[in-house]
């Protein structure tokens, strides 16, 4: 009697909540924006994930982004050393407003400490959203508007 009820909590389990529609969605979680467009984006939380982001990636998906969280607000800054594609950096308070939209930065062609850092001292944030460059602007995002994930 144990198994077929184990069976079917199994197949309960299964059936409920969104599923996956392909292999790059597996790993990712849905992020709506405020004009109720859906992404999926990667969450990034530890040491290695935070540092190393989209370094090396050759695309993104239009659909598709990072978001990193952090262990606490802060002045967080990026780079885009080693990235090899022009992305949006969204700066987001611990109530998921933006703060602030980095359009269009472009990859880092040079030594580290020569790329430009983004964000920094004159931002307090938690989360950095990061999505394709121009994909900003394509979804009307603006400083003020709050995302949801």
């Amino acid at each position: 009697m144990r198994y077929p009820v184990f069976a079917l909590f199994l197949l309960l389990v299964d059936c409920g909540g969104p599923q996956s529609t392909s292999v790059e969605d597996f790993h990712t979680r849905p992020l709506t924006l405020p004009g109720g467009q859906v992404i999926r984006v990667e969450t990034m939380v530890d040491n290695i994930d935070l540092l190393r982001g989209l370094m090396y990636r050759t695309s993104l998906a239009p659909d598709h982004g990072m978001l990193f969280l952090y262990p606490h607000p802060d002045h967080y800054y990026t780079v885009m050393y080693n990235v090899r594609i022009p992305l949006d950096i969204i700066w987001m308070d611990a109530r998921r407003n933006i703060l602030k939209i980095d359009a269009d930065a472009p990859p880092c062609k040079t030594e580290a400490s020569k790329c430009p850092k983004y964000g920094g001292k004159a931002l307090l944030s938690s989360y950095v959203l990061e999505i394709p460059g121009g994909a900003a602007r394509k979804y009307g995002l603006q400083a003020g508007q709050i995302l949801q994930f």
